[in-house]
């Protein structure tokens, strides 16, 4: 499901509700050894469990997705290639799933991908509000259960 990160070129990585950590953990066997990734989790036990995980190259924060520009900036970070998100974003309410999309797309590099999992097609025309017609749309049928992943360009 990672396959396009260009794990040797991305010195900066974010992870969007990283739950138990189960993709967490693959990203950090391929991360380059100078990158850096960085969970956004606010469930109290995923936290709690993604903390357990002792790498030098991951920081979890307990925050929420739609303050992603200002804790990244707590970090002297304004801008990141990659943002691997399995947010339930049908189930967020409309206006905070739009400000989190709306921060995500500012906070990458041209050419950043923004790289979403869902279990059906119901957000395409969200993620085309913002990501317009730079949407590549995959099915992953290994997945359990089986997703559908968006990978979102920001192109200008």
């Amino acid at each position: 499901m990672l396959r396009k990160i260009d794990f040797q070129k991305a010195e900066v990585l974010v992870e969007l509700g990283p739950g138990n950590g189960a993709i967490t953990n693959y990203i950090l066997e391929s991360l380059a050894p100078n990158a850096t990734l960085i969970c956004f989790e606010i469930n109290d036990n995923f936290y709690h469990q993604l903390k357990k995980i002792n790498h030098p190259q991951l920081i979890v924060l307990k925050a929420c997705a739609e303050k992603i520009e200002e804790e990244l900036a707590k970090l002297n970070i304004y801008k990141v290639p990659y943002i691997i998100s399995s947010l339930p974003l049908t189930i967020i309410p409309d206006e905070v799933s739009d400000e989190i999309l709306k921060k995500s797309f500012n906070i990458l590099e041209n050419n950043g991908t923004f790289i979403q999992y869902q279990y059906s097609l119901t957000y395409y025309k969200k993620l085309k509000k913002v990501f317009k017609d730079a949407i590549l749309l995959e099915f992953e049928p290994l997945n359990i259960p089986p997703a559908f992943i968006y990978h979102c360009k920001k192109v200008k």
